[in-house]
Order: structure tokens, then sequence, then C-alpha cells
């Protein structure tokens, strides 16, 4: 019975040797677009995840801008900006300037 079998299966085979190479082929091909598909969503992942990082420092920066804009009437806020922006001083305050000349004697 075993033998009947294996013996129908080589006749297919040789008979049929043309389906067998196509889908030895379809398989090839199939096995080919899985492990593009891998690499595809592999490389996708990493894409999404630097753009929410973007998007995160970008909502953050956004924050600041608008607490920036919200704040300009505020006269400590314009204090600031000119003393971090311009090296300005506010009043009764001294302002001490450290240079990397070196002072012989």
């Amino acid at each position: 019975m075993l033998l009947k079998i294996f013996h129908w299966i080589e006749d297919f085979i040789i008979t049929s040797w043309w389906v067998v190479l196509f889908l030895l082929g379809c398989y090839f091909f199939y096995e080919h677009g899985l492990l593009k598909r891998d690499q595809d969503f592999t490389k996708l992942s990493a894409q999404y995840l630097d753009l929410q990082r973007e998007k995160k420092l970008a909502l953050t920066q956004q924050e600041d801008l608008l607490l920036q804009i919200n704040s300009q009437s505020d006269p400590a806020w314009m204090e600031l900006t000119l003393i971090k922006g311009l090296g300005l001083v506010g009043e009764g305050q001294t302002k001490i300037l450290f240079t990397d000349d070196a002072v012989t004697q």
C-alpha cells in the first residue's frame, strides 16, 4: 500500500514537473515577500518613533513660545529678556565681566 503511494507521487512528479517547479517558485516569491514586508515594517516603525519624538519636541517648543507670547506684557519677563538677550543689568545691580586674558605683573 505504501509502495503504491510512493509510486503515485513519483509518477506525478515526473509527469507534472512543471507544476512542482511552479509551486516551488511561488513559495520562493512568497518567502521573499514576507522578508521584504518585515524589513519595511521595521523601517516604518523606526520612522514612526522618530516622528513621535519630533512631535513631542515641537509641542514642548510650542508651549514655551505660547508662554512667552502670553507673558510679554509682564514687566518682570521684559527685564529677564533684556538681561538674557542683550546682557543688560537691572537698576541697583553690578555687572562683572570675566575674560580669558591673563594679567601679567
